[in-house]
């Protein structure tokens, strides 16, 4: 092996990162609030004809809330994360996984199961306070505690029937590539080339099998605006499987819209709280924006991204898994193939938050773009419209801070989006 991490290398980067990450997160949600607080009694000049003080400031207070629970959030999921690593967890899982069962590959399985069970469990406090408290403040929860625990329920039947046969797959993979040597010890790239497969099914099955399982779609009945919708396909050049409504009502009072699948799987799906706000214009170009992300095959490069970031983070695996330092450092004694993948992906996001600006810039670019095709292919100022709109029923923040922006927003914000139409306006 050309370079070995020592476990104490492993635990400094480690600390160095999760402190730099923690508090990075922190930091800017604290800025952010600041700004949001800082605006709160003014409505941006760009807004004043079509946002009311009150509705601004519901916005305001709503930020302010999420950012609140947000910090709440970090410094949980920051403390199980050094309960599960430098605490112990993980080992303790492992331990008594042992003892339950004693085939390898099925005490991978059951290792990865017990650790996602425990985290969905540790999260349900926090999820419940979001929708029945938070959401239902402002007035945007829709969801019965029994749709709550249904969704909990299925989330976890789905993650056995769709999950566990992937898992069983990669861990049998790894078993038998790492123990023979083929490919010349990167058995991570067949493991990669299968996820992909996987991932690629997965988004081609996910409107017609698996998103039903938790919505009701319904095809989209008024004549007028179909007939409107048909018409702006076809001069765009875009085929799909159909146009539905989705009962976003049944949960949430948050408005949008959305396409999915792959191929000849590919739907156009409207939320109910979406079409009961907008005028046929609007919808007309909310749809032209969505149009513009496959014009520019936004879906695709992103997906093309996607793809070659995992395959980087499965040869860093790769490397990593035969070195001891890797699971010393981190608190865990007991490893293992599954062990690697768990321990991977759990400390993962704390070495890759420096980077979520480039994510971002590059989602916001793909945004604009977006709304200058619809600009070309729908009406401008019907956009504008419905972007106010979707602030105010949603009760977005006009205000962000820049720096906020730059690492989480994958939208531009509200005035740069406006100003950018507007522009588009006049030159039509």
């Amino acid at each position: 092996m050309a370079f070995e991490l020592s476990a104490q290398t492993v635990y400094i980067l480690f600390l160095l990162f999760f402190v730099c990450s923690t508090c990075g997160q922190l930091y800017l949600s604290v800025r952010q609030s600041k700004a949001v607080l800082a605006h709160r009694n003014h409505v941006p000049a760009a807004f004043t004809q079509n946002v009311s003080l009150a509705e601004h400031q519901k916005a305001a207070d709503y930020t302010l809330a999420k950012q609140r629970l947000a910090r709440y959030e970090i410094l949980f999921q920051a403390l199980l994360l050094l309960l599960f690593t430098l605490g112990g967890g993980l080992d303790l899982l492992a331990r008594l996984n042992q003892e339950w069962v004693q085939h390898d590959i099925a005490q991978g399985i059951v290792l990865i199961g017990l650790f996602a069970l425990v985290n969905m469990i540790l999260g349900w406090p926090i999820a419940w306070y979001r929708n029945f408290r938070l959401e239902t403040k402002f007035g945007f929860n829709k969801m019965t505690l029994a749709t709550f625990m249904a969704d909990q329920c299925k989330g976890c039947l789905l993650a056995i029937i769709v999950g566990l046969p992937l898992l069983y797959v990669v861990l049998l993979l790894m078993r038998i590539l790492i123990a023979t040597h083929w490919f010349g010890g990167a058995w991570w790239l067949v493991v990669w080339l299968v996820w992909v497969i996987f991932s690629l099914l997965l988004m081609w099955a996910f409107p017609k099998w698996i998103a039903p399982l938790f919505n009701k779609f319904e095809p989209l009945k008024d004549d007028i605006l179909r007939a409107r919708i048909e018409n702006l396909l076809h001069r765009t050049g875009f085929h799909s499987d159909g146009i539905f409504v989705m009962d976003g009502s049944r949960r949430s009072g948050h408005g949008n819209a959305y396409f999915t699948g792959l191929g000849n799987h590919k739907r156009i799906v409207f939320f109910d709280t979406l079409l009961k706000d907008m005028q046929a214009g609007e919808v007309e170009a909310v749809l032209a924006h969505e149009l513009g992300h496959f014009a520019h095959k936004h879906v695709f490069k992103q997906m093309i991204v996607t793809f070659i970031l995992a395959l980087v983070i499965f040869a860093v695996l790769g490397w990593l898994l035969p070195q001891s330092g890797f699971y010393l450092g981190l608190g865990v004694h007991e490893s293992s193939h599954a062990m690697a993948l768990l321990l991977f992906m759990l400390v993962l996001p704390v070495f890759t938050f420096p980077f979520s600006p480039l994510a971002s810039v590059l989602s916001r670019k793909n945004e604009f773009e977006a709304d200058q095709f619809a600009a070309k292919y729908a009406d401008a100022s019907d956009l504008i419209h419905a972007l106010t709109k979707l602030y105010r029923t949603n009760a977005a923040s006009l205000v962000s801070d820049i720096w906020y922006s730059r690492f989480y927003d994958s939208h531009p914000g509200a005035r740069e989006r406006i100003a950018a139409l507007q522009i588009a306006t006049k030159a039509d």
